[in-house]
């Protein structure tokens, strides 16, 4: 009851008090959003590549049985796992390897399993959108490296994934803001992330209104900052810069 008593009862004054008195658990709220969120994302791209390298395999008539066994069997358990975590909710993944795991003795610190089902997650979008982009680029570049002798792994490496990559960093980008806003669902294992936080401190003053409205401002501005700072980096990415040779530049007289 202390606690309460000295509460406004109005909403803007009790919004600002509970800012003012739980401040530093929003803000520990959003070092592990941005945190989990950052880091899904950069792990989940990584392992993007993994899967559309597995994804985008090719028979051919020269293949033996094996390897068109082999290759199958690739495209097959990627495809499966892309269509499993894009068919299921993140809430339900998030309680499958928490819960599930620990009773079959594997426990995994909360912040871990966090990260772990978010770059899951986020494999499995980016494995698409990484997959389109590639189908994008004129299949001649695949077959120009080939003839120069690079293998298909090299030739995917050196050639078509950068090509793809740089295409697809707004999708990049568009992943990232979408993680730190799905990062809420995580409070169902009891992750710490900005939602989490905020639920904590409705539950202490049972002004679920105020503490909730507080936690959709830190969201706004986060998202707003990051939506920025991606397009500033995807405009200077794609920036190029076209300089004409001094020749090309003298002013031409016309009679």
């Amino acid at each position: 009851m202390n606690v309460l008593a000295g509460i406004p009862q109005d909403f803007l004054g009790g919004t600002f008090y509970i800012l003012r008195e739980n401040y530093p658990l929003y803000i520990e709220g959003v070092k592990y959003t941005l945190l989990i969120a950052t880091l899904g994302t950069l792990f989940g791209l990584l392992l993007s590549l993994f899967l559309t390298a597995l994804r985008i395999q090719e028979t051919s008539n020269k293949d033996g049985l094996k390897e068109r066994f082999i290759k199958r069997f690739f495209v097959m358990i990627s495809s499966s796992y892309v269509e499993f975590f894009r068919g299921t909710p993140m809430m339900v993944q998030a309680m499958i390897f928490f819960y599930g795991f620990a009773r079959m003795g594997l426990r995994m610190p909360i912040i871990i399993a966090g990260l772990v089902v978010v770059s899951l997650n986020t494999a499995a979008y980016l494995t698409e959108v990484l997959r389109a982009g590639i189908n994008g680029i004129d299949k001649g570049q695949m077959e120009a490296a080939r003839a120069i002798g690079l293998s298909r792994a090299k030739a995917l490496r050196y050639v078509i994934f950068p090509q793809a990559l740089k295409n697809m960093l707004p999708a990049i980008g568009n992943e990232l803001v979408v993680n730190i806003k799905d990062t809420a669902v995580l409070s169902v294992i009891g992750v710490s992330e900005l939602f989490y936080m905020g639920k904590s401190v409705a539950g202490t003053y049972y002004r679920y209104t105020e503490a909730f409205v507080l936690v959709a401002l830190v969201y706004l501005v986060i998202v707003i900052i990051m939506t920025r700072l991606l397009s500033f980096i995807v405009k200077k990415v794609n920036h190029k810069e076209v300089h004409l040779p001094m020749s090309q530049s003298i002013p031409i007289e016309v009679n």
